[in-house]
């Protein structure tokens, strides 16, 4: 598939019914994954993490099914999807940001609260905190930093009535990352 044909793809993924999905938030999950890339530019962040911060929950919009499913799932799924078309640099991140809030559950004691009520629900189904064994070898894990700068905007993005960019807005970004 080509790189035009690919973002095609991305962008209906975000224009279809799943992206108008909730999920449990007061913002679609379009909305949300809008909001998470804005916040990640506003900090500065290189390119290959607003891209990681504007694709982490696109697992959601390939979901068919049992949507408990895809909240247990959804990270491998996006990082699958993703995979053939961008670095690691980008993939990871996306493919971490669910162990990134695993980690934070056990790592920092007031994390769990500071959580919005749908994020403290689909942790549970997630596995909730890490065991000290996932603790180390997240943090062993080359890819730590960017999967917790990710899962920041992630909490950030749940803003209702936020003016953000549109999907189209930042297909050049996400092409200029594009492997194939």
């Amino acid at each position: 598939m080509t790189k035009a044909a690919f973002l095609d793809r991305l962008q209906a993924l975000y224009e279809g019914p799943n992206g108008a999905e909730h999920y449990g938030e007061d913002v679609t999950i379009a909305e949300h994954m809008l909001q998470s890339a804005e916040a990640a530019a506003r900090e500065g962040a290189p390119e290959t993490l607003i891209a990681a911060a504007l694709l982490h929950d696109v697992g959601h919009l390939l979901s068919e099914g049992n949507p408990d499913d895809w909240h247990r799932m959804h990270d491998a799924a996006a990082g699958a999807f993703l995979e053939d078309y961008f670095p690691p640099t980008v993939v990871e991140p996306v493919r971490l940001h669910v162990e990134a809030k695993r980690y934070l559950c056990a790592r920092d004691p007031g994390y769990h609260d500071r959580l919005s009520h749908a994020s403290q629900v689909t942790l549970k189904q997630q596995g909730g905190p890490m065991s000290d064994c996932e603790v180390s070898d997240f943090e062993a894990n080359p890819h730590k930093a960017a999967a917790l700068a990710v899962r920041k905007w992630d909490e950030g993005g749940k803003e209702v009535g936020r003016d953000v960019r549109s999907f189209a807005d930042w297909r050049r970004l996400l092409e200029a990352q594009m492997t194939v």
